[in-house]
């Protein structure tokens, strides 16, 4: 008679029981960690959205110039105050000059980085043979220093 070998069942083991997961202390202490790095981090990334806001609207009033230089370069003159920005992406209805022949910018004039339009005047107050174009900057005011500067198309 040939022999059997009885099977060894694993046997249940006895105390502790093994969970996985994290415990409330783990995550706790990341949490905490996780809030000091935002606290150390926060400001230096917030102090560089005004300085980012002001190099935009700058590069917007560069923009908005080279597309004004190109109207007068098709009309003989700038638009006039009353036509205003507008007359860069559509034919001005008051006065239309005879040459438009394109918009001049690819889309519709932006507002500044603070959410306002840019102010334009022709013949301009500070270029009278040229035109004026302006953003109050953060403060919408009328001069200031830092974030609150003008930006201004003839500086």
């Amino acid at each position: 008679m040939p022999r059997t070998v009885a099977a060894v069942r694993p046997t249940p083991t006895v105390g502790r029981v093994r969970r996985s997961g994290f415990t409330l202390i783990e995550i706790l202490v990341v949490i905490v960690v996780i809030a000091i790095l935002a606290t150390l981090v926060a400001p230096n990334i917030f102090k560089n959205v005004g300085e980012a806001k002001r190099a935009t609207a700058t590069a917007q009033v560069e923009n908005l110039s080279s597309a004004l230089d190109a109207y007068r370069l098709d009309n003989g003159a700038y638009p006039t105050s009353q036509q205003g920005l507008d007359a860069l992406t559509s034919m001005p209805t008051v006065d239309p000059p005879a040459n438009w022949k394109q918009p001049y910018l690819r889309k519709a004039v932006p507002l500044d980085p603070w959410g306002r339009a840019y102010i334009y005047v022709f013949p301009g107050e500070s270029n009278p043979m040229g035109f004026d174009l302006i953003s109050y900057g953060a403060d919408g005011k009328i001069g200031g220093e830092g974030e609150d500067a003008d930006i201004l198309s003839w500086k």
